[in-house]
């Protein structure tokens, strides 16, 4: 039986604004045998279109702890979630059963130092800068790093004026090249999305799309997990917590999950996969 890869990509909002965006992405870039599910929040969870800042994180932060834990049981292998913050992703791990749980600050960092000594991110507004090199310095790549470049532009403006955010990123992206010696650029928010090809083309280097990465890395997780077994560890700092207690606590499986949902199907004439 050809059973497809399942995995989810979680926009972590209660908007579903975006969505579209990602499952395009999502579908250009799939492998034929793998179904994924483009998920948001209720907005009664918090109808934010983006979490820039970290009181906002706090309040989706739930969400997402309870959308990993659902997807899980919904028999996904892989589930990411879509904010370069990698917002709530140890959270959502330890109640994410045998699914594995990845995110694009993660992901991108992953990919583009195995295809360059040096990288660069690409951020929106110097705000988000201290947590995110919080994050690098965690994945244990900040002698890597040559700098974060920020162009002042919030969560919701990279998609409002196309020309202008491609000449804005261009721009922070040479200075990363030409004067810091980046070897590769990451694209340091979720948002971002679009733009990589032709800053590849301007730069000379390679060029990570985070929310590529994350979907991507997810993908090719659930392809080890099938063929290899590999699963999350729960072992000492990986530790569940146990199912009586969250039981007996709530929150967890109550009410309503998703807020919206898009699925982009395998292709039922994809080779399945070697067991």
């Amino acid at each position: 039986m050809n059973t497809p890869l399942k995995v989810m990509y979680h926009n972590p909002v209660g908007s579903s604004g975006y969505d579209q965006v990602f499952a395009d992405m999502v579908a250009a870039h799939k492998l034929p045998n793998t179904e994924v599910h483009i998920t948001s929040q209720p907005a009664d969870q918090g109808a934010f279109n983006h979490i820039e800042f970290r009181a906002y994180e706090g309040i989706v932060t739930r969400g997402i702890i309870r959308a990993a834990r659902a997807a899980a049981r919904e028999g996904f292998d892989a589930f990411a979630i879509g904010c370069f913050y990698d917002t709530g992703l140890h959270d959502a791990r330890e109640v994410s059963g045998e699914m594995v749980v990845t995110a694009p600050c993660m992901a991108s960092v992953e990919i583009a130092t195995s295809l360059a000594n040096r990288f660069g991110v690409i951020v929106g507004r110097r705000k988000w800068v201290d947590q995110m090199s919080r994050t690098v310095a965690d994945l244990g790549q900040e002698s890597r790093l040559s700098g974060f470049y920020h162009v002042e532009l919030g969560v919701n403006d990279f998609q409002t004026d196309h020309d202008r955010t491609n000449d804005l990123l261009t721009a922070a992206g040479r200075r990363a090249v030409e004067q810091e010696y980046a070897e590769a650029i990451i694209l340091g928010c979720t948002l971002e999305i679009g733009f990589y090809k032709e800053l590849e083309k301007d730069l000379g280097v390679p060029v990570i799309d985070p929310s590529i990465a994350a979907f991507k890395r997810a993908e090719y997780s659930a392809l080890l997990k099938r063929q290899c077994g590999w699963v999350p560890s729960r072992k000492w700092s990986c530790e569940a917590p146990p199912e009586e207690e969250i039981a007996r606590f709530g929150g967890f499986d109550d009410g309503e999950i998703f807020g919206n949902r898009i699925v982009v199907e395998a292709d039922p004439r994809a080779t399945p996969l070697a067991a």
